[in-house]
């Protein structure tokens, strides 16, 4: 597949006092999986020792986002048919805001987050962060993204995300009551279980992403790794000529063996730390 060159990177240079980053994506919370909520929660709350100095979240930290909305305690209650998850989307907005007080966050949004936007980011005391992004640190540049969209054989996928991401859409969407954006979401949701029944839920046979692509853009950014969610694969990818592609893990604490791990970067490199569920 061709490479898909883009003039929209991103970068962010970290401050000269961090010594460590930590990088998750693929929570996926939901109140249907409280221990996987339970874990995140366990790893926002551990001790100052154990702390990174900045927290790099790469999309799909919720299941589904729906609009910034599902926040409002006004919106919520008048929501016919809603979801009932309300109470639960404010609990991970109060357990983000707590841990941002100890330590940046920063949100990059995925395929089933992309609609988290401004209001969404103040309530939950994250930043915003473009996908891509190229993280300057520690003398080296690290390129971040969720990934999707470099899963070029994924074409039915990247023509919804095309159609998705536009402002026009965004905006038609939104203006729709949260309880109808609800049953959307839901509907979809089902479809993609259908699509996961039938390929088994083994993620070895979704699309991947792209090698010629990937390498594309650490040419371009000047970078050496990049470091992506989404594919649920974790797995470290040698590129060639010194590139290198890290695959982050999907957290499901509830299945066997649990899942839950970040990926923390220091001055020595990357190294995958599996947290006790």
């Amino acid at each position: 597949m061709p490479a898909t060159p883009t003039d929209r990177f991103a970068e962010l240079t970290a401050p000269a006092s961090w010594q460590a980053v930590d990088v998750i994506s693929d929570l996926h919370l939901q109140a249907s999986e409280p221990d996987t909520f339970q874990a995140w929660l366990r790893y926002l709350q551990q001790p100052a020792t154990l702390r990174a100095d900045a927290l790099f979240i790469l999309g799909d930290l919720f299941e589904v986002w729906v609009g910034d909305d599902l926040l409002n305690n006004e919106s919520a209650a008048a929501s016919t048919g809603a979801s009932g998850d309300h109470a639960f989307w404010r609990a991970c907005a109060a357990a983000l805001r707590a841990y941002s007080a100890l330590a940046p966050v920063y949100f990059l949004p995925g395929n089933r987050d992309f609609l988290f936007g401004p209001a969404g980011l103040q309530a939950c005391g994250m930043s915003g962060l473009a996908d891509p992004t190229v993280l300057a640190f520690q003398g080296r540049r690290w390129l971040l993204s969720h990934g999707d969209e470099l899963c070029l054989a994924d074409t039915d996928y990247l023509r919804f995300r095309a159609m998705v991401r536009e402002p026009a859409w965004q905006q038609a969407f939104l203006a729709q009551p949260l309880a109808q954006r609800e049953a959307i979401a839901r509907d979809l949701r089902a479809q993609s279980e259908a699509r996961k029944r039938s390929t088994g839920h083994d993620p070895s046979l979704w699309a991947d992403v792209d090698t010629e692509a990937a390498r594309a853009w650490l040419h371009q950014t000047q970078a050496d790794t990049l470091v992506h969610g989404h594919t649920h694969r974790p797995a470290q990818h040698d590129l060639g000529d010194g590139l290198q592609r890290l695959v982050l893990s999907d957290w499901d604490a509830g299945a066997q063996p649990p899942r839950a791990e970040v990926l923390r970067i220091t001055a020595q490199g990357a190294r995958r730390l599996t947290l006790l569920v």
